[in-house]
């Protein structure tokens, strides 16, 4: 018995509401220096994994664009985290502790008021089930509660005198410097974040480059940083790797 491999795809119509984007995700900005920067420049269209059924066949569905930006804009948000940075005596850097676990509380308050469209743009731009991109965003949720609390211990760590090898110390830990972050396609925000949040909690500046196969669905979570941390802490980097990456690590003033 032949299997009709075009009966177990939708047409559009037929998708149910509560999996379907309401439109699609054209992104024309990007991060950098505290500001939505607008994009004119090349893009790059991003079709789902996901076949629909149409009159012509099958057809890998358009789910929107993002920018592809140059070297130029690179260093621009290099500059930007590096000054943000300040050789650590910048507002993230020299901030409390506590002050700065609120930012990252008051970013994962917004990231959640976006739950709904991150989840629907891992399903269609990486091609997991519903189910396991609820999973995914979850984790990462938790992840961030978990690396809040884990912070608190160290802090509390480093209020207490310690015994190391005979020496009498108190034990404090302090940020590096600008850490360049890009993360995998095939969990592209649990992943990515396990990276970049850490590093931001403890007081360094990013580069945040999304992967190419899952970069829209951090297009929502923009607004979120750039509401919740100073200028020029975190900075999106968009483009071809081979085109932007190079660059930025021969420069010495930014670490993977």
């Amino acid at each position: 018995m032949s299997l009709n491999l075009e009966g177990i795809f939708y047409e559009e119509k037929d998708i149910p509401a509560e999996f379907t984007l309401d439109e699609q995700v054209d992104q024309r900005e990007f991060l950098s220096n505290g500001e939505m920067i607008s994009w004119t420049g090349q893009v790059n269209e991003v079709f789902s994994p996901i076949c629909v059924k149409t009159k012509d066949g099958l057809k890998r569905k358009r789910i929107g664009s993002f920018p592809v930006c140059t070297e130029k804009e690179s260093m621009e948000a290099l500059e930007a985290a590096v000054k943000a940075y300040d050789n650590g005596r910048g507002e993230w850097p020299t901030m409390s502790v506590a002050d700065r676990i609120t930012c990252v509380e008051n970013f994962t308050q917004k990231m959640i008021a976006k739950k709904d469209i991150v989840v629907k743009l891992i399903m269609w731009e990486i091609g997991k089930s519903y189910a396991d991109s609820v999973k995914e965003f979850d984790r990462t949720v938790e992840y961030i509660y978990a690396t809040i609390d884990a912070l608190k211990d160290i802090d509390r760590d480093s209020s207490r005198f310690q015994i190391e090898q005979g020496i009498i110390a108190q034990i404090r830990r302090s940020p590096l410097g600008v850490v360049l972050c890009m993360g995998p396609f095939n969990y592209p925000l649990n992943e990515t974040f396990t990276t970049l949040i850490p590093a931001l909690i403890m007081g360094n500046t990013m580069l945040f480059k999304p992967p190419k196969h899952g970069t829209l669905l951090h297009y929502p979570l923009l607004e979120a940083f750039k509401t919740s941390f100073p200028k020029g802490v975190v900075n999106t980097i968009y483009g071809r790797g081979n085109k932007i990456v190079p660059s930025l690590m021969q420069s010495g003033r930014s670490m993977c």
